[in-house]
């Protein structure tokens, strides 16, 4: 009786029947026709003839129905780089200029606190306090020479001489070593027992960085506490990884600029705060938020810099601040020389923040993210800003995007998490792709760097500490030029896809090649000698670095460009997490003193096998519009590698010609804009 009430109240009868379905699944009349897509004709059933939907209301106001909430707005104000950005003078405007230029200072102060880690808990050479000048010489290294976890290599067949422990001016002096459950480091050569090295309670150390003390000496963290360095490089990693994929959900969500804003506040109070810690727990654990602020500043600065250009100038724009912060990889050998302290030099790395405070009042929010989430209030108080910054008349509003802005003021923003890329076709695919890449790209790039620094017994010039920082930086800093010239010529896809295959090869030339070399030198009239597998062995491991460090750099930049502005933070990432999870990789096998460093290899080098295979799924971004919303990185479809002849079918469609065969869309299709006419999947409706 209560269910008869009901359906009178709702106007029915007490002896009224649901409405039966329809054959073949189809929906009954009523719900047809409101489950059709804009523009598109529902029938009654049978061959009854479609009926298009009324047609949105244009201004979308606040009296309008609720269809028209989800209409959407001005196809020229959705299209940024074609009448948004040409109206405000481009990359010509001198106030664009100077935000770009601002985001190029800061790279510098991020690439010291990159590298930092290399000078605060590089493990320096040790000894017993109070041995004389021979037991030094047969004393214990940190740098892995005798098979300690610094480095994993073999033991020298002669002693080091004293040059390698650095000055004495370096050597620092400290109290007792903390206990600790790992067991204690192999014994040097011409050392009867383990525990004559390791059974100390007080220890000299010669640091190879020019400090006088830095964390490893401060703290004793040697031998049975040498696993307490890997927990420390593992918290700035680990924070940049939590802080990628927080802050950028975080920057979609409420704009690019407080997020920068307070991680450039979090990270002075807490980088400041490391340089007072007490004990090495203290230390490791500001440093991960320290680690996590630093990810909300590289990660901001990232997409301000790629919304401010226009497309063809995107890519040099990112280069130049990749150059700047190779700068701070430079510069940080001097400036380590200059500090000597540890404490100090990690003052002098976060204090240069402190000029960013300023950006609170002279960097604005991003014009394009403002428009793509229809805050149009907000993107016309800054449009007005940057016109009169660039002394701008009104008569350069050729195409009328003021005109335009004025109508849709009372629109309610519309904002996007980067969850909604689960329900895409074709977006999410390419960010798990670029994702895989940035993994591969600085996971092996770790173990190529490993396979060149173990022959440093064998080649004088890897015995020095600078030498080893370097070459590193060189070979990052050629990398990125190759990347400058490649990109040029072969686009976002085709360079990536050139430099998966040299990292490919690299390291399957040294896995496979070398061991059959191994093989043929062990025989004496194969006239080949272990000193050849070196050098073939250095020759790919340099390579494979060049190659590896161009595919992570180029994978997050390719990131930004097909990632749609609704959720570009959200996608840089989850790709720059991916690549803190390839470097975390060594750390982890430092930590087991290079136990599975082999099978790690082997895992990276089919990975690059597989990535070689995806990239072919990308699209090609040179010279295109940045995606705004999430159709428009849907519709950001892959063309084929060579243009195909005329007169030649293509094999792949274009977008006009693209399908969607996932279903129909009620929220997504009315968003969209469909013409009249046009149905789900794209066809016109007879």
């Amino acid at each position: 009786m209560a269910i008869d009430r009901r359906r009178e109240a709702a106007g029915g009868g007490p002896g009224r029947q649901p409405a039966p379905a329809e054959e073949n699944g189809s929906l009954p009349p009523g719900d047809a026709a409101a489950s059709a897509p804009l523009g598109g004709r529902a029938g009654s059933g049978g061959g009854a003839e479609i009926q298009p939907l009324p047609p949105l209301h244009p201004g979308g106001g606040p009296h309008s129905s609720c269809c028209s909430v989800a209409a959407a707005p001005s196809l020229l104000l959705l299209d940024y780089d074609g009448s948004v950005l040409p109206f405000l003078g481009g990359l010509g405007g001198g106030y664009q200029k100077t935000l770009v230029l601002l985001t190029w200072i800061p790279a510098l102060f991020i690439g010291f606190s990159q590298f930092s880690d290399s000078f605060l808990l590089d493990q320096p050479n040790f000894w017993c306090r109070g041995a004389g000048k021979g037991d030094e010489l047969a004393g214990v290294t940190a740098t892995g020479r005798w098979g300690d976890v610094g480095n994993g290599t073999s033991p020298p067949t002669t002693p080091f001489s004293t040059a390698a422990w650095g000055a004495p001016g370096n050597r620092s002096n400290s109290s007792g070593a903390d206990g600790g459950d790992t067991p204690p480091l192999p014994s040097p050569p011409d050392k009867g027992d383990n525990a004559s090295n390791c059974d100390c309670h007080a220890w000299d150390y010669g640091i190879r960085t020019g400090l006088v003390q830095n964390v490893v000496s401060k703290w004793d963290l040697v031998c049975d506490n040498a696993w307490k360095v890997h927990i420390a490089k593992f918290s700035l990693l680990v924070g940049l990884i939590f802080g990628y994929l927080i802050t950028g959900c975080i920057a979609d969500w409420v704009g690019r600029r407080p997020v920068l804003l307070f991680s450039i506040i979090f990270i002075l109070i807490f980088g400041l705060t490391v340089a007072l810690s007490v004990n090495v727990t203290m230390f490791s654990t500001l440093r991960f938020f320290e680690g996590f602020c630093l990810a909300g500043i590289i990660l901001t600065l990232y997409a301000l810099r790629i919304e401010l250009c226009p497309p063809g100038k995107r890519f040099m724009i990112t280069m130049v601040a990749s150059f700047v912060a190779m700068a701070g990889q430079f510069l940080m050998p001097g400036l380590a020389a200059l500090c000597r302290d540890w404490q100090v030099l990690q003052a002098l790395i976060i204090c240069p923040f402190l000029l960013m405070l300023l950006y609170w009042s002279i960097f604005p929010e991003s014009l394009r993210w403002l428009m793509a989430t229809q805050q149009f209030e907000s993107a016309k108080r800054l449009i007005l800003h940057f016109t009169q910054k660039n002394c701008m008349s009104p008569e350069s509003d050729i195409k009328g995007v003021m005109p335009e802005l004025e109508k849709e003021l009372s629109r309610r923003p519309k904002k996007v998490c980067i969850v909604k890329v689960v329900g895409t076709r074709n977006l999410w695919k390419n960010i798990v792709v670029l994702c895989v890449n940035s993994l591969t790209g600085f996971g092996i790039h770790h173990c190529f760097a490993r396979s060149m620094m173990g022959h440093e017994v064998k080649v004088p010039l890897l015995e020095n500490f600078y030498a080893d920082y370097y070459t590193m930086a060189s070979i990052a800093l050629a990398s990125c030029l190759a990347m400058c010239v490649v990109v040029r010529f072969l686009g976002r896809r085709g360079g990536l896809l050139l430099f998966m295959i040299l990292t490919a090869l690299a390291s399957l030339l040294q896995l496979g090649l070398l061991n059959l070399i191994g093989k043929y030198s062990q025989h004496p009239d194969s006239g080949m000698s272990d000193s050849v597998k070196d050098k073939f062995s250095i020759a790919f491991s340099i390579v494979g670095m060049f190659a590896s460090h161009a595919v992570g750099s180029l994978s997050v930049f390719f990131c930004a460009e097909v990632t749609p502005t609704v959720i570009r933070c959200g996608g840089l990432g989850l790709v720059l997490a991916s690549a803190g999870f390839g470097m975390l990789t060594a750390p982890i096998i430092d930590l087991h003193n290079q136990k599975g460093y082999f099978l790690h290899h082997i895992i990276f080098a089919c990975c690059t096998l597989i990535c070689i295979i995806c990239i072919l799924l990308l699209p090609e971004s040179r010279d295109q519009n940045l995606p705004e919303n999430i159709s428009n990185g849907e519709h950001y479809t892959r063309q084929p590698l060579l243009p195909h002849k005329k007169g030649e079918q293509p094999l792949l469609l274009t977008n006009a010609e693209l399908k969607d065969y996932s279903g129909l869309h009620d929220a997504a299709a009315a968003g969209d804009g469909l013409p009249e006419g046009a149905t789900a999947n794209g066809m016109k409706a007879m």
